[in-house]
């Protein structure tokens, strides 16, 4: 007798050997439920289609988009869209509540990874890490004295998007005896205060900052929210890192204010365009730190993003609410109500 549910994994989640990136333990969650096959895609997609909606009640989705032709059909069977990872840009998430299709997330594991990655960041800019050890492979050891690096007593910490990342990062920065700046419409400014951070809007924190690290999420009020004119209130000494979504920060005015010396220099591990082009000017800077939108990822991140991902998946085809649920407007679909009890 077949299982009365069908699950789809993307292939993008394996890695060189074949092998699921977050490792086999998180899959006894789909093992160990009742009523519940699931399976690979049969190749790597760009996108969830028609065809994938009407096979599967689930789907679990990493770098692939979710359009609203996938869950246009009249024989869609989808019912959950669950994205391995905090961000669902890549998924529209109306199209999907206008079709009675639940989005979930895995917002609780990525804080501190990700705060970490800033972090890490922060202290490669201040101490010269990578110019420091281009010095020392190319034979240029009686340099570093002209290749100080900023100490961070004293110095600012401006974080753009207060959520629970900007949060831990905030948290875990105070270690340094950094001053701490948040912007955050959404935020408490006595709750940051708890933090340490005081409550500011974004212009006085680009003109404060020495470090200004971007962890918002990417939204149409975000999308280059760091733009030429931002860049041109931040201070000449300052650093820009962003470790939210590319579209946040303005590529080309970025590239600009780091030619011109209108900023120190930069670390980022997302970009407009990923891949990354191998043509683009912020790839051949000395002053730029570059990662593949990969630097939080280890063991134990992946580990609990599958693991709150494909859980989600499983209680909301056993008729519970998920933990986390992108558009909680969608429960009151007539569609959801049929089969997620309340």
């Amino acid at each position: 007798m077949s299982a009365s549910f069908r699950v789809g994994l993307p292939r993008d989640i394996l890695d060189s050997r074949g092998e699921p990136a977050f490792g086999r333990a998180a899959l006894r969650i789909l093992d160990d439920a009742r009523d519940l096959e699931w399976e690979y895609l049969p190749t790597i997609v760009p996108a969830v289609d028609a065809d994938h909606a009407a096979r599967y009640d689930a789907i679990y989705v990493n770098t692939a988009r979710v359009p609203e032709a996938a869950v246009a059909r009249a024989d869609c069977r989808l019912r959950v869209v669950a994205r391995h990872g905090v961000g669902y840009d890549t998924v529209d998430v109306p199209a999907m509540t206008r079709a009675g299709v639940l989005v979930t997330n895995t917002p609780s594991s990525m804080p501190r990874p990700v705060a970490t990655t800033a972090l890490t960041f922060l202290l490669a800019l201040a101490g010269k890490l990578f110019l420091k050890d281009r010095l020392t492979r190319s034979g240029r050891w009686h340099e570093r004295m002209d290749n100080m690096g900023l100490g961070l007593t004293g110095r600012t910490l401006g974080v753009v998007g207060a959520g629970r990342i900007g949060r831990e990062l905030l948290s875990m920065a105070r270690t340094f005896d950094l001053k701490l700046l948040a912007t955050d419409p959404q935020v408490d400014a006595i709750e940051l205060a708890y933090l340490g951070a005081r409550k500011v809007a974004l212009p006085e924190l680009l003109q404060q900052s020495d470090f200004v690290v971007v962890c918002c999420l990417l939204s149409p009020a975000t999308h280059h929210l760091i733009d030429a004119a931002a860049l041109r209130q931040m201070r000449p000494e300052a650093y820009l890192i962003n470790v939210a979504r590319g579209p946040v920060v303005d590529e080309p005015a970025l590239i600009e204010a780091l030619q011109s010396g209108r900023i120190a220099g930069a670390a980022l591990d997302v970009f407009e365009q990923e891949p990354i082009d191998r043509g683009n000017p912020l790839l051949a800077m000395d002053n730029v730190i570059v990662t593949p939108h990969s630097l939080c990822w280890t063991d134990e991140c992946f580990h609990n993003m599958a693991s709150t991902g494909l859980a989600s998946i499983v209680d909301a085809l056993a008729g519970r609410r998920p933990q986390f649920v992108v558009n909680p407007e969608v429960l009151q679909h007539e569609r959801v109500q049929a089969w997620l009890a309340r």
